[in-house]
């Protein structure tokens, strides 16, 4: 049940970040859900292999670096999913911090 609601509000977030940055575009509330699934499997199985392949720039930009990792991982999704589209690293850089954010936000106010 924790699972669903998770993709259900990534689901609502990815909808907010299209109408928030310009660049994104999601076609609707199936899409969007469909982009929140594959952006978890890709945060849950392609990040982490990206993360310990880019530790030294990581570490010598104390962290920083694992924002574009993120803006790639929106990127990936974009590209699997239909319907979802991030139109250059500049939105998905934009849209995977404003993502952050907002779940961030969430999960402070609900605690999910």
């Amino acid at each position: 049940m924790q699972f669903l609601i998770q993709v259900l509000v990534t689901a609502g977030c990815l909808m907010l970040v299209s109408q928030l940055v310009k660049g994104i575009k999601v076609d609707g509330g199936k899409t969007a859900v469909i982009g929140a699934l594959v952006l978890g499997l890709a945060n849950a199985f392609v990040r982490p292999v990206l993360v310990m392949l880019t530790l030294p720039l990581t570490i010598l930009t104390l962290g920083l670096f694992l924002i574009v990792v993120n803006a790639g991982m929106l990127m990936l999704t974009s590209a699997l999913v239909t319907g979802f589209q991030v139109k250059g690293f500049k939105p998905a850089l934009l849209g995977s911090l404003v993502l952050s954010l907002l779940n961030i936000g969430v999960s402070m106010v609900f605690g999910i």
